[in-house]
């Protein structure tokens, strides 16, 4: 079984690979000290297990591995953590692999018995229940054979086209396996659906205006890219649109 550990503490790290050379059965294929590590790594080594640190600075485990879930072959995924008892409760609720700090090896074995790929929504919830954000700063893409992190305020929209969604940002655009709906929910406050298709970032739009046939479109910020409006939320995007900018 490939395993690779991601823990912000080196010693954390040392501790897990002792444990795992006294199991004998596993090979640590990599380490990382952060989220964004977790997702680099993962990208690269492909392995069947990560163990993953909660509390780490910049993105969080549960977030990382939220993005983990968009690889053709996702690891299972163990939360580390050594903290309190809501955590604790929310991963027996989920059925998810965790280990307390500081580690066991009786424990360890044990868990990774029973290690699980997780589901997107599965993390979601899990999210919320160990009172974890649940917004994400950044949408995972894939270029190539690599996994890109791209800031949310770097999107100037999302855009449904049959089973996938396409994120336009300012770098360029790809494409991601997640439902506007899901998106809507999740950044909601920023973004405002425009179309049936189209979820626009209000901070991207510089107006709304009409063609010479009366429809109505939004105008982008930049490059002046137009963004059909349905007449369905054209009243509800005026009223935001207005708010967002007193």
């Amino acid at each position: 079984m490939r395993i690779v550990i991601v823990d912000d503490e080196a010693p954390a790290r040392e501790r897990l690979k002792r444990l795992l050379g006294d199991i004998g059965t596993f090979e640590v294929v990599g380490e990382g000290s952060s989220g964004e590590a977790a997702i680099d790594v993962c990208a690269q080594t492909r392995p069947d297990v990560v163990l993953l640190d909660i509390r780490m600075p910049g993105m969080d485990g549960v977030t990382a591995a939220r993005h983990l879930t968009t690889l053709d072959t996702p690891p299972a995924v163990i939360f580390a953590t050594a903290y309190d008892e809501y955590a604790i409760e929310a991963f027996d609720a989920q059925a998810i692999g965790y280990l307390l700090k500081p580690v066991r090896r009786e424990r360890l074995e044990r868990v990774l018995e029973h290690a699980a790929r997780l589901t997107a929504p599965e993390l979601v919830k899990l999210a919320e229940a160990a009172r974890q954000p649940t917004r994400r700063a950044h949408i995972c893409v894939r270029q190539r054979d690599e996994l890109v992190l791209v800031p949310i305020e770097d999107i100037l929209y999302f855009r449904a086209d049959q089973k996938y969604v396409t994120v336009r940002h300012v770098n360029g655009e790809d494409l991601i396996d997640e439902s506007l709906k899901s998106l809507e929910e999740e950044f909601e406050p920023d973004f405002a659906r425009i179309h049936r298709s189209t979820l626009a970032a209000l901070g991207h739009m510089k107006s709304i205006e009409r063609d010479n046939d009366g429809a109505q479109y939004v105008l982008l910020r930049g490059d002046g890219e137009r963004l059909p409006v349905s007449r369905r939320f054209a009243s509800k995007l005026k009223r935001r649109l207005r708010g967002s900018k007193s």
